[in-house]
C-alpha cells in the first residue's frame, strides 16, 4: 500500500508541473501571445527549470516570524493536499474506504490551518489580512461544497466514491443536476483561491496575500499544494457528475477538461468584490444547495 501511495503523489507531482505549464500556454494564448516554448519541444522542460530556480533560490526568513510555524505550515499544506488523493477509488490497494466523503471534508477542512498558521507566522499585517480573507472565504464556500456532497450522499444512499461511478454508468448526474453542478464548480473556484475569487492575493492591496514573507521551497510548497487541490477537485468534480471508472482514459480526459475550464476561468473574469464573493456563498450558493438537499431527500423518502 505505502509503494502504490508514493507511485501515486510522484504520478500527482509530475502532473501539478504540466499544469503549471498547461495554464501558461491557455493564459498566453487568451492574451495572444505564446507563452513558454523554448525550453524543450514546445516548452515541456519549462516546470522542471521553474522547480530548479525556486528550489536554488535563497531562503530567507523574517526576524520576528514565529520559527516553526513559518516553517512547518507549507509542509503541512501540501501533505494534507496529498493526503487527500488517497479517496480516490484505485484499484491499487490504496485507502478504498466505506466513508470516503467524509474523510473528504474531513481533510478539506484541515486545509484552513496552514492557510491560517502560515498568514499569523509571518509576523507581517499583508500576510495576516491575506490569511484572515482566505480563512473567512474557505470557511463559507465548504458549507456549500458539504451540503452539495450530502445531496449526492442522499441520491446513491453511500459515503462511498466507488459508488458514485456505478450509478452513473447508465446517465451522468450533470443532466440530472446541472444547477447543482455549476454550484459545485463555483465553489472549488472559491474554495482553491482561483480567479475570480483569488482574494488572498489581491496584489494592489496585499502585495502577494498569506504568502508575502515566503520565498524559495516554502514558496514552492504552497504553490504545489494549491495546483495539487485543482486536479484533486477536477478529479471529485469527474467523479460527481460526470461519472466515469478511475481506470479509464475516459476519466483523465474529463479531469484535464474541468482543470482546463479552471484556467480558462481565470483568463477570462475580473476578479470580484470581496463583500459580492460573501453575498454569493451565504444568499445564492447557500440556499440552492440546501433546496436540492431536501428535494433529494423527500425524493428518497418517495421512493424508498
Amino acid at each position: 500500500m505505502i509503494v502504490s501511495y508514493l507511485m501515486l503523489m510522484v504520478c500527482v507531482l509530475v502532473g501539478v508541473a504540466f499544469v503549471t505549464l498547461l495554464e501558461r500556454k491557455i493564459l498566453g494564448y487568451i492574451q495572444i501571445r505564446k507563452g513558454p516554448n523554448k525550453l524543450g519541444i514546445l516548452g515541456l522542460f519549462q516546470p522542471f527549470s521553474d522547480a530548479v530556480k525556486l528550489f536554488l533560490k535563497e531562503q530567507n526568513s523574517p526576524a520576528m516570524s514565529n520559527f516553526l510555524p513559518y516553517y512547518l505550515s507549507p509542509v503541512f499544506g501540501l501533505f494534507v493536499a496529498l493526503i487527500l488523493w488517497s479517496v480516490i477509488p484505485y484499484e491499487l490497494g490504496l485507502m478504498n474506504f466505506d466513508m470516503g466523503v467524509l474523510f473528504f471534508l474531513c481533510c478539506l477542512s484541515l486545509g484552513v490551518y496552514p492557510l491560517m498558521s502560515a498568514g499569523w507566522a509571518s509576523n507581517c499585517k499583508y500576510s495576516l489580512l491575506g490569511s484572515l480573507r482566505a480563512v473567512a472565504q474557505t470557511i463559507s464556500y465548504e458549507v456549500s461544497l458539504a451540503l452539495i456532497l450530502l445531496s449526492y450522499v442522499f441520491l446513491i444512499s453511500s459515503f462511498s466514491f466507488t459508488e458514485l461511478s456505478y450509478y452513473q454508468e447508465s446517465v451522468w448526474f450533470i443532466w440530472l443536476t446541472f444547477p447543482l453542478s455549476m454550484v459545485w464548480l463555483g465553489s472549488c473556484l472559491a474554495e482553491m483561491n482561483r480567479t475570480p475569487f483569488d482574494f488572498a492575493e489581491g496584489e494592489s492591496e496585499l502585495v502577494s496575500g498569506f504568502n508575502t514573507e515566503y520565498s524559495s521551497g516554502g514558496f514552492v510548497l504552497i504553490f504545489m499544494a494549491e495546483y495539487v487541490s485543482i486536479l484533486f477537485m477536477s478529479g471529485v468534480s469527474t467523479l460527481l457528475f460526470l461519472g466515469g471508472n478511475v481506470l479509464s482514459l475516459g476519466f483523465y480526459v474529463k479531469l484535464v477538461m474541468i482543470s482546463f475550464a479552471f484556467i480558462w476561468v481565470r483568463g477570462t473574469l475580473p476578479r470580484l468584490r470581496y463583500d459580492k464573493l460573501m453575498y454569493m456563498a451565504w444568499k445564492s450558493f447557500l440556499p440552492m444547495s440546501l433546496n436540492f438537499l431536501i428535494f433529494f431527500m423527500g425524493m428518497k423518502m418517495i421512493l424508498v
